[in-house]
């Protein structure tokens, strides 16, 4: 989280976790495919022509499928909570996610795996997903604080008493 100060908001900056780093992503590939080569040259060296090919076809493929995995890791999303406006920024999206006042935004915890909702003027936009159960709830709980705070505090003031009358009184 970063914080600006008192009465000038506060954003949440959210990205999933990641198990491995680029170089063993890269590691990961290079022993996946040496193995695919290996049992591909023994079948070949065995009479099946075949097997060279299937090997390179299942190397782009896992190249594939892991550069995709790589790529939902890099995804983030940057909640901003200030006295004016609450919005949410996704990554590769050049506009906000979500827009709103933060006088009107509710925070909603919706199905069994606790879905993290912000929702104002039948809008909704759902945040964290791609985190785990614990970390939504520590989001929620953090999310329901900076909202709290945002919130404009009552003038109460004893002196002031205001009285609407009618026409006819």
């Amino acid at each position: 989280m970063v914080s600006s100060g008192p009465g000038t908001g506060a954003q949440l900056r959210l990205r999933p976790p990641r198990a491995m780093t680029a170089r063993q992503f890269l590691a990961l590939f290079a022993t996946l495919a040496a193995a695919m080569w290996l049992v591909a040259l023994l079948g070949w060296w065995g009479g099946n022509v075949f097997a060279p090919a299937f090997a390179l076809f299942d190397s782009v493929l896992v190249a594939v499928a892991l550069r995709w995995l790589w790529r939902l890791g890099e995804r983030r999303e940057v909640i901003s909570i200030g006295p004016e406006a609450v919005e949410v920024w996704r990554s590769a999206q050049p506009a906000p996610a979500f827009h709103a006042h933060p006088t009107w935004v509710r925070l909603e915890l919706t199905g069994e795996d606790e879905r993290i909702e912000l929702a104002s003027s039948g809008k909704r936009c759902e945040v964290g997903a791609f985190l785990g159960p614990g970390e939504r709830r520590q989001l929620a709980q953090r999310l329901k604080a900076l909202l709290d705070a945002s919130q404009p505090q009552p003038i109460r003031s004893p002196d002031i008493c205001i009285h609407l009358r009618g026409e006819n009184e």
